[in-house]
């Protein structure tokens, strides 16, 4: 087989297109990773700021809201203008607002910094663009390379989260947001000096696939998709899967430290949901193909149901068995749903448009997570304790289940749009 980069079958074009899952695959790890520290600075900040649960958990909601509102803008942007201005503006603004949130004297300025700032950056940095992107490149083996962009999530979770609470033990939550910060920033020469126009234009044979017939724009494919029952079931799924999710995990270093462990443990448990989430997250496509979406939804809801139970058990019980159940159970299947419909957005929609799609999918997300993180931080408040907000993180699970069983555009999706290629025509 020819080397050449140029050759449709070569080898050159397989290595580019891992250096496009790599670069995206990086990029997901540095703004969902650094983003989803959150959770360590929680206390840190209340002991600060002397504020309540739910001021604070409002943080972490309007960054996940603002994050929803900004996907589809930053999914028509990608369509429009490309990844290379998306990845180097978001990689300038998110290292700066993190910069600056380390200088933080009031709330309102983390709520601007991190919420809003945080959120668009982020939009413009993560699935979005990464999902059209990697798309280009990938066809039968789309549903691997899905998944180890979601698993590259848990990643920057399991990295940073526990780094994060170290740092701030030895140092302060202020150095740390500045560490991370710099850190982002060091990532925007490399965004200034990659072969953008190279790594836009897709592996020849996307680019000779039929588009979907008056598919000019990526406006017109998303007003296409806004009129099917796929369209919304996949928004609905990323609704409720991220209202579960973000119901639990922004308060869950605050929760396991209450409950007894010590704050570095408590951070490294959920450093290690982030590090098992990898594990569902690389198993749902394969599974997926195998078994079919429905299934594989089902036995991941229903296994964060169990997690939850867990988690609650632990209020009783703070040993060490009950929390190794919660994190298999619930941090597994964590992050395993956006596989699942980032490859049948894939499949559904014509690819010329995914992005903006996709962008306005993830909305669902954004709102799912902002409605879970805050109502959580309310119950608590109203409550005193955790279990209302457990029982909003089941009932969003099962609602999941119902969508995936009753919705036929998820449980029997059609074949992917457009001719199939073979494993020769696009890399492994």
């Amino acid at each position: 087989m020819s080397s050449d980069p140029s050759a449709p079958n070569g080898v050159g074009m397989t290595r580019v297109a891992l250096g496009v899952l790599v670069l995206c695959t990086a990029m997901n790890m540095l703004s969902r990773g650094i983003s989803d520290t959150y959770a360590v600075f929680l206390l840190p900040l209340s002991r600060e700021f002397d504020a309540d649960r739910a001021a604070l958990t409002g943080i972490y909601s309007v960054y996940m809201l603002v994050y929803g509102l900004a996907a589809p803008a930053a999914g028509m942007a990608f369509d429009r203008f490309g990844p290379r201005a998306l990845y180097t503006i978001g990689t300038a603004c998110f290292g700066t607002a993190y910069l600056l949130a380390g200088a933080a004297s009031a709330l309102w300025q983390l709520y601007l910094l991190i919420g809003v700032v945080g959120g668009i950056s982020s939009a413009v940095l993560g699935m979005v663009p990464a999902s059209a992107l990697v798309s280009r490149w990938f066809r039968q083996r789309l549903p691997a390379a899905m998944s180890v962009l979601y698993a590259a999530l848990g990643t920057g979770v399991l990295l940073l989260a526990p780094t994060t609470q170290w740092l701030i033990e030895h140092t302060s939550w202020r150095v740390s947001y500045w560490i991370l910060g710099g850190g982002a920033l060091l990532f925007l020469p490399l965004m200034l000096t990659l072969p953008w126009r190279r790594i836009a234009s897709g592996h020849p044979a996307y680019r000779e696939l039929p588009r979907a017939s008056g598919s000019v724009s990526g406006g017109a494919v998303l007003m296409r998709a806004l009129r099917t029952s796929a369209f919304w079931g996949l928004f609905g799924v990323m609704f409720v899967t991220s209202m579960t999710t973000f119901s639990i995990v922004v308060q869950i270093v605050a929760y396991l430290v209450e409950v007894g462990f010590a704050p570095l443990q408590a951070a490294s448990i959920y450093g290690v949901m982030g590090m098992l989430s990898i594990v569902g997250m690389l198993s749902a496509g394969t599974a997926a193909t195998r078994f079919g979406e429905r299934r594989v939804a089902t036995v991941s809801y229903s296994c964060t149901i169990a997690g939850i139970a867990m988690l609650a058990l632990l209020e009783w019980q703070p040993v060490y068995a009950v929390v190794g159940a919660f994190v298999l159970l619930f941090g597994t299947m964590q992050g395993s749903r956006g596989p699942l419909v980032a490859t049948l957005a894939a499949r559904l929609f014509d690819r010329s448009g995914l992005g903006a799609v996709y962008g306005c999918i993830s909305l669902g997300m954004g709102v799912g997570a902002a409605i879970g993180s805050s109502v959580a931080g309310v119950l608590h408040d109203l409550t005193g304790g955790y279990r209302a907000g457990f029982v909003l993180a089941a009932l969003g699970a099962i609602t999941g289940i119902a969508l995936f069983r009753f919705i036929d555009a998820l449980s029997n999706p059609p074949p992917a749009h457009g001719v199939e290629l073979t494993d020769r025509t696009l890399p492994p």
